[in-house]
């Protein structure tokens, strides 16, 4: 949870403003733990969208096909950026393009970018790191790399972090499971690497508590334990105690799935965690599978807890 990752890491805020591209998933998780350190936090949502709403963090309309797509006294004292957008559909990275010009006319002390271990391309199933050149075989992945290129030659103070599956609360196989929608799957030798949404946010604040000068530019942020997906599936009905559909032979039902899945199957790596966690000191919250899903499940329980007390008590109060 939030205050869990404020109160164990070594980064307590810093003054300016943090400004978070991107009011998604991993978005909003940052920008609460970062606004639980007192650093004020403004975090972009979609012009149709809802404001991310919180203590400490305000919310502002970001339109990427605009320039600039946000005024700019709308960004004053803003001297730290994560962007979590990801590339457009001209594989384009939205952000620069619209922001670009103002982004680097701000005091800019940081920018954190969100990329993706799908850079790394197919490696049959051997572990990649950092120093390894990317060779993105998707479509998507090319296009994330070409955003990781242009926020480098930018000239901003850039951290590059590559992330594998992201998962959490509200992102296991719980629900699937429940509603009888899960499949379990066998491709022989295939295996996925993964991160907690929490570990994420960790990695971000542990960089940002280092000095400038001994920050990696390219950080991959992934936990110690990839796995093939039917391992996930099977801890995770195990924790509700709930049968497992039938096992499926990929080899039999590939054409069946669709473009996007197939896709997710057709790369086959592990993404190593060593300069993270063995040589800038990161301690993972979740070093595998098994203790972020039994969080995750405590913390959805949790959540739907406190939904049921707040619906009762509507509902009395609307009865009397």
């Amino acid at each position: 949870m939030v205050s869990a990752v404020v109160n164990r890491s070594p980064w307590k805020g810093a003054s300016g403003r943090m400004l978070v591209l991107g009011g998604g998933y991993s978005g909003q998780r940052f920008a609460s733990a970062v606004a639980a350190t007192g650093m004020p936090v403004l975090i972009s949502h979609r012009p149709d969208g809802h404001p991310v709403l919180g203590e400490g963090i305000s919310s502002v309309a970001f339109a990427s096909e605009l320039r600039p797509g946000i005024e700019p006294a709308a960004l004053e004292n803003v001297t730290h950026v994560l962007v979590t957008v990801p590339p457009g559909r001209d594989g384009k990275d939205p952000v620069l393009e619209s922001l670009g010009p103002i982004l680097a006319g701000l005091p800019l002390q940081w920018l954190g970018y969100l990329s993706t271990s799908g850079v790394y391309g197919d490696r049959g199933g051997a572990w990649v790191q950092e120093s390894d050149s990317p060779t993105p075989g998707l479509a998507r992945s090319r296009a994330r790399l070409s955003c990781e290129q242009a926020w480098q030659a930018s000239g901003l103070p850039l951290q590059v972090f590559r992330l594998p599956a992201i998962y959490g609360p509200g992102r296991c196989p719980f629900n699937g499971l429940r509603a009888g929608s899960s499949r379990l799957i066998h491709k022989p030798a295939q295996v996925f690497s993964r991160i907690h949404v929490d570990d994420i946010t960790g990695a971000l604040l542990h960089n940002l508590a280092m000095p400038s000068a001994q920050r990696p530019a390219l950080l991959n942020v992934a936990d110690d334990r990839p796995c093939p997906s039917s391992e996930t599936l099977g801890y995770a009905a195990h924790l509700l105690n709930c049968k497992l559909p039938e096992v499926e032979s990929y080899g039999r039902i590939q054409e069946s799935l669709s473009p996007m899945a197939r896709s997710f199957w057709s790369e086959n790596r592990r993404t190593s965690n060593r300069r993270l966690s063995v040589e800038l000191g990161y301690r993972l919250r979740y070093p595998s599978y098994r203790e972020g899903f039994r969080a995750s499940l405590l913390e959805e329980q949790a959540l739907q807890r406190g939904a049921g007390s707040t619906s009762s008590g509507h509902t009395g109060a609307a009865s009397g």
